[in-house]
C-alpha cells in the first residue's frame, strides 16, 4: 500500500518537523515519516477530523495544502531554502537546473507558476533568501564579509554588497553595526 501524504506550508526547518511530529502524534496519525512540506501516513485516515486539525496546524503557523498550484509553489521555497541548510552553497548547477530536476517540471512553467502565485520571480525569492542568510551571518560577527560572500555563493564580494544594499537599503557594515532592519524568517519572505 502507497503511503498517504499530507502537503504542509511554511515547513522550512528541523524545528518545524519535529513540531509537525509532535501534532501527528497527538491526534494519533500512524505517520510513517514527517519531511520537509509534507507528512507520509502508513494509509489515509478514516473518519478524521480536518478542520480542527488544519486549525491546530494554524496556531502554529502552518497550513494545510490542498490546492496543485500552491502545493507546487511550497515544493520550490522548501527546495530553495533548503539550499541553505549547509554552507557553503553549492551553485554547480543553475537554479532553473535544480528545479527541473528537482521536480521534474519544465522551468518555464514552474517560473510562471511562482510568478503567478507569488507575484515575483524564482530568481527575486532566491535573492531575498540568500540577503536574510547573509544578515543572519553578519549578525552573528563570526565572518568577514568576503567569507560570507563565499558562504553564500556569491561570485565577488562586490556582488553581495551591492545586492544587500539594493534589497536592505542598508550596506552591510552599517546593518553590522545597528541590526536593522530586522530579520524575517525564511518562510515569512514574501
Amino acid at each position: 500500500m502507497d503511503p498517504y501524504r499530507i502537503f504542509i506550508k511554511n515547513m522550512v526547518c528541523e524545528r518545524c518537523v519535529c513540531v509537525i511530529e509532535r501534532i501527528c502524534q497527538k491526534w494519533q496519525l500512524n505517520v510513517k515519516a514527517v519531511h520537509l512540506g509534507y507528512v507520509e501516513l502508513v494509509r489515509k485516515p478514516t473518519s478524521f477530523d480536518w478542520e480542527a486539525f488544519e486549525k491546530e496546524l494554524k496556531t502554529f503557523g502552518f497550513e494545510l495544502l490542498r490546492d496543485h498550484e500552491e502545493l507546487l509553489v511550497e515544493q520550490i521555497k522548501t527546495l530553495l531554502i533548503r539550499k541553505f541548510d549547509q554552507l557553503p552553497v553549492r551553485n554547480e548547477r543553475p537554479i532553473s537546473a535544480y528545479l527541473s530536476q528537482s521536480l521534474h517540471r519544465d522551468y518555464s512553467h514552474l517560473s510562471k507558476l511562482f510568478s503567478k502565485r507569488t507575484g515575483t520571480t524564482i530568481e527575486h525569492y532566491f535573492v531575498l533568501l540568500r540577503i536574510e542568510k547573509a544578515k543572519e551571518l553578519v549578525s552573528y560577527k563570526e565572518h568577514n564579509f568576503s567569507e560570507i560572500a563565499y558562504l553564500l555563493g556569491y561570485s565577488s564580494l562586490q556582488h553581495l554588497s551591492n545586492q544587500f544594499k539594493r534589497v536592505t537599503g542598508v550596506s552591510m557594515t552599517q546593518y553590522r553595526k545597528s541590526l536593522q532592519p530586522p530579520r524575517k524568517m525564511l518562510d515569512e519572505i514574501l
